[in-house]
Formats: C-alpha cells, sequence, structure tokens
C-alpha cells in the first residue's frame, strides 16, 4: 500500500497535528495509558511510585529544525536541549539518552562529526550520558531523534493538569522572535528553575512553550475557564511583538500556574532570590469561559505553531 494519498481529504494534512494526535489516541485504544503515563505531557511518566522514570523524545531535521546558517554543533545541541526542555517542564533531571539518525549517504562527516561534538559537549554540561542509538538510511534527509529519559528531582512530578479557577500564570524568560534572533538553538533548558518549581507547593501545573503561548497555554486551561492576559505583562524577546510573542514558538522557557490563593509578588520576590538574572511574569489568571476583561487579550485570535497545517 502506497502510504501517500492522492487526494487531501485522505492525508494527514487534511486533519492537522492537533486532530491527528487524537486519531492516534483512537487508534491505540487502551494500549495508550491517559496521561501522564502515556501520551499528552510533555513527558511520559512510567511506572507509577518511587521509582518513576520520565521519558519524552524530540527531533532535529534539516530545512524544518535547522538550516545552513546554523552549525553543526550548534544543531546537535538543540537536539539535546529540546528534550532537556521537556525534562525541565516535569520538575525532572536527566539520566540518559538514546538517538536514531537517518541519513543521506552523502552527508558530510565533517559536518556530523561537529554534530556529535555539540552532541557531547551539551550532554558533558547536564550530566547526560549518551547511552546507544541507531542509524538508517534515507535519500535527501539529515535527520537525528533523541529519547530522553529522567526522574523526577523531588517528591512530586509537575503535570499539564492542575490549574483551577482564578489561579495565576506565570512564564519565565521573553517570548517572541526565536528564529530571527538565533534564540531557537542558543537558548538553555530550564532544568534547575523547573526542578525549583516543582518544590513549591503553591505551583499547579507546567509546560515548557515550544509550539507558542497561544497554543501551549490551552494545555494548561482547565474546561469551562479560560485564561485572561493583559497584553502588557508579556514579555517580548528583542523586536518581537505580541503576536510573535503568542505564536512563533521555540522559547523553550516554562509556562506553569499558581493557586489563586497565593501572592504573585511575594512569590516574584522568592523567584528573584533563587534566580535573580532569569525574568519571570505574571501574564494574568484563569476566568470563567465567557467572562471578558476590557485589557485581556482575545488568545482565540492567536495561534501557535501546528505541524501538517
Amino acid at each position: 500500500m502506497n502510504p501517500f494519498a492522492r487526494k487531501r481529504a485522505d492525508s494527514v494534512a487534511f486533519l492537522g497535528e492537533t486532530a491527528l494526535l487524537a486519531a492516534i489516541r483512537r487508534w491505540l485504544g487502551d494500549a495508550a495509558p491517559d496521561a501522564p503515563f502515556g501520551m499528552g505531557d510533555d513527558c511520559a511518566v512510567l511506572p507509577r511510585g518511587r521509582a518513576a522514570r520520565l521519558v519524552t523524545v524530540d527531533p532535529v531535521i534539516y530545512r524544518r529544525h535547522f538550516d545552513d546558517k546554523v552549525a553543526a554543533r550548534d544543531v546537535g545541541a538543540k537536539l539535546l536541549k529540546r528534550n532537556l526542555s521537556d525534562i525541565a517542564a516535569m520538575g525532572g533531571r536527566p539520566i540518559g539518552a538514546v538517538l536514531a539518525l537517518t541519513l543521506d549517504p552523502r552527508t558530510r562527516l565533517d559536518w556530523l562529526e561537529g554534530f556529535y561534538r555539540g552532541l557531547a559537549a551539551c550532554a558533558r554540561r547536564h550530566g547526560v550520558p549518551i547511552i546507544g542509538g541507531d542509524i538508517a538510511e534515507a535519500p535527501d534527509t539529515v535527520a537525528a531523534s533523541l529519547t530522553l529519559l529522567g526522574q523526577p528531582s523531588g517528591s512530586r512530578v509537575l503535570t499539564r493538569q492542575g490549574a483551577a479557577l482564578h489561579d495565576w500564570i506565570f512564564v519565565t524568560g521573553r517570548l517572541g522572535h526565536s528564529l530571527d534572533s538565533g534564540h531557537h538553538f542558543k537558548f538553555t533548558p530550564r532544568l534547575a528553575e523547573g526542578a525549583w518549581l516543582a518544590r513549591q507547593r503553591e505551583v499547579r501545573s507546567m509546560i515548557d512553550v515550544s509550539d507558542g503561548l497561544a497554543k501551549d497555554l490551552k494545555s494548561l486551561t482547565p474546561t469551562g475557564l479560560h485564561p485572561s492576559i493583559d497584553a502588557r505583562n508579556i514579555p517580548l524577546r528583542g523586536k518581537a511583538d505580541i503576536a510573535a510573542a503568542l505564536s512563533d514558538g521555540e522559547d523553550y522557557e516554562l509556562l506553569f500556574t499558581m493557586a489563586a490563593k497565593t501572592d504573585p509578588a511575594a512569590f516574584a520576590r522568592k523567584w528573584r532570590q533563587a534566580f535573580p538574572k532569569i525574568k519571570l511574569s505574571c501574564l494574568g489568571r484563569f476566568e470563567p469561559a465567557g467572562s471578558h476583561d476590557e485589557n485581556s487579550l482575545r488568545m482565540e485570535c492567536y495561534h501557535g505553531f501546528e505541524h501538517l497545517h
């Protein structure tokens, strides 16, 4: 059976990424546990209990995640850092990685050496042993997929679930303009920050901002609520505007929610004591669906990055 459709209506592009993931869940049925023990969060958690492990996977693909302007060393580092950001979003720490390469036979040796040296330098920096992998051949392809294993850094794992009415919404760092600024490969995964946030009992849920704030915030939003976000509170990177900050993606910052009873100013002071060089912004809070403050953004007007769109 040829895997490529002749009509768009028969293709994955017709569904788009979000609907395709829902279809995959249906196809898998009870073979796929609910999140966080299966698909649906930054990492899968297995098994339950004291021996919990975190598992995540992300690729880098030529002409999609990097181009000729990005040095091979930076591509190797980006591959690991993308996965480390997922571990950070669960409040975990990495323990090992495996890597699968798909290469055109014409792939330059000096490029591949640079890729591995960049990967190795990043792995040493974050204490991640590269413990295995695989190589396959495919024409006109240079791609690598890394599976990263981790474990909780403390007594709990933060997931995307847990926010409630009037809970506060925070984000680390700055957003937008990731591609033009080079941030998409220069970023530092927020491992220490994620582990610290997991230890703060007032923090309810968390995700890393990889597909844009507008899209990723939906994963933290409880049913029946909507995020009331003041545009003046969104931290912009460089030349970014609000639309870029909400939609560009590849920011790799931490977006998290905090219990409504918590004083956001007091929490911000505690944050500055722990991470004086990392900006923290309170974007707003969750309100009942249908309510609207005159200063809040209409988030439904913005969309993050979606594969296969």
